[in-house]
């Protein structure tokens, strides 16, 4: 039996271009909140309550495209999906930076959310035809590992930008990296192993017996339809949208809430902004490789929201009048909020077959899409309304204590003793 490492090259060849990717994606998404604490408002006369519309209103139109996209992508082409969305989102972002009225950029928003809309399922999907069950958590987490990373720098460069020119020129330049990497992904990207002319032939088919030896031991599931209907994916979905409002509350409005609590000036709230970031990575890391060696994804999922649920509750207990000791919290629920994305998204690959897991998982994302614009509306609402992120702290922690009771409820897949094909990973 071959017990070589199955084409390692797939670790360093396939995750930078994707990791690049969906970091493109996250940041065109998540610099508004830097715009909205640094004079957009005035520039564009925008009130209090439509900026917190406008901070969520990209969620709305990320909703509604999600299973189309995904149901693309698996049918037909991850490839030129992602490369068209590249163009369009990056095109969008840059336009943000040159709206002349409130009008434009409701429709701008709505639209980048629409052409995002696919990103993440896609990714997921494409990440099923490249890595096997026993890689899984660590390759989703090196992808979504782009959201906090981007964050991380993107909070002191995009405090810099708007520091040095306007928020203007933030979106115009932080836009066009998207348009000139989608030729790159374009170059480099194969959809399938099949068609990768960078692995020998051997490797191709032993990877794609690999692949194909999961599906064999799957219940069969004949369609979409059957799929949604899963009660374990209507409670994931239930869970993600919980879990997700307070991870978007927490991503748009964490500058805007520091430079209030504090009286920062917006380099300085970058600065502060970034750390949460820097755990979330350190976090994501740590759990994924652990799920992946224990094979259980449940246990990796719930207990870190747990301690982010009770750090949001002890962030509001402690107050602004406590500002470093809140702030610690913030940290803390942070790194905890992203730790479970990689255990989480390779639950739906082990419940489901490949035929109809794409789509559960598109299904899934935009459910928390969904809790994505609750979060980022109700958190700037409240924020407006109190003048202080108190009662924001108090719905953000709520949120993911019942995210954390719906995962508790989820039965997890008995991973399986034995797999004669079973690689030996290189990470």
């Amino acid at each position: 039996m071959d017990t070589s490492p199955l084409a390692p090259r797939r670790w360093w060849y396939l995750m930078p271009v994707v990791f690049i990717t969906y970091s493109l994606a996250y940041l065109d998404r998540a610099n508004y909140g830097f715009a909205a604490a640094s004079g957009m408002a005035d520039d564009l006369g925008i009130t209090s309550a439509m900026s917190s519309l406008l901070g969520a209103l990209f969620f709305l139109g990320y909703f509604f495209f999600q299973v189309p996209g995904a149901i693309y992508a698996e049918r037909r082409s991850v490839k030129r999906l992602i490369f068209w969305s590249l163009i369009a989102w990056g095109g969008l972002a840059t336009l943000t930076g040159m709206v002349p009225n409130v009008t434009l950029l409701i429709a701008i928003r709505f639209l980048l959310g629409v052409v995002e809309a696919a990103v993440m399922p896609a990714m997921l999907i494409y990440l099923c035809h490249w890595f096997t069950r026993q890689e899984r958590s660590r390759a989703n987490t090196l992808l979504i590992l782009g959201n906090p990373v981007t964050i991380l720098w993107m909070s002191v460069v995009s405090g810099y930008l708007i520091q040095a020119l306007d928020w203007r020129w933030m979106f115009i330049i932080e836009g066009l990296p998207a348009v000139i990497w989608a030729f790159v992904w374009w170059r480099v990207v194969d959809d399938r192993p099949k068609d990768a002319k960078w692995l020998e032939p051997a490797q191709k088919a032993r990877l794609e017996a690999a692949l194909k030896a999961e599906q064999a031991g799957m219940k069969p599931v004949k369609n979409y339809a059957q799929a949604f209907r899963s009660p374990k994916v209507i409670l994931l979905s239930m869970q993600y949208f919980c879990w997700s409002i307070g991870v978007y509350g927490f991503v748009i409005w964490l500058p805007s809430i520091l430079r209030q609590a504090a009286q920062l000036d917006i380099v300085q709230a970058g600065w502060l902004s970034a750390l949460p970031y820097l755990a979330a990575v350190l976090a994501m890391l740590g759990v994924s490789w652990a799920s992946d060696r224990l094979q259980n994804r449940k246990l990796f999922v719930w207990p870190p929201l747990l301690i982010a649920g009770l750090a949001f509750l002890g962030s509001y207990a402690l107050g602004s009048e406590h500002f470093w000791w809140s702030y610690a919290l913030l940290v803390i629920a942070g790194g905890c909020m992203y730790a479970p994305y990689g255990p989480f998204f390779a639950i739906v690959p082990e419940i489901l077959p490949g035929n109809v897991a794409g789509g559960a998982m598109a299904l899934i994302n935009s459910m928390g899409a969904l809790g994505s614009f609750v979060g980022s509306y109700l958190v700037g609402y409240l924020n407006g309304v109190t003048g202080s992120p108190a009662a924001s702290f108090c719905f953000m922690g709520g949120s993911l204590l019942v995210a954390v009771a719906l995962t508790l409820l989820v039965r997890q897949p008995q991973p399986p003793t034995t797999s004669p094909l079973k690689p030996t990973i290189r990470s």
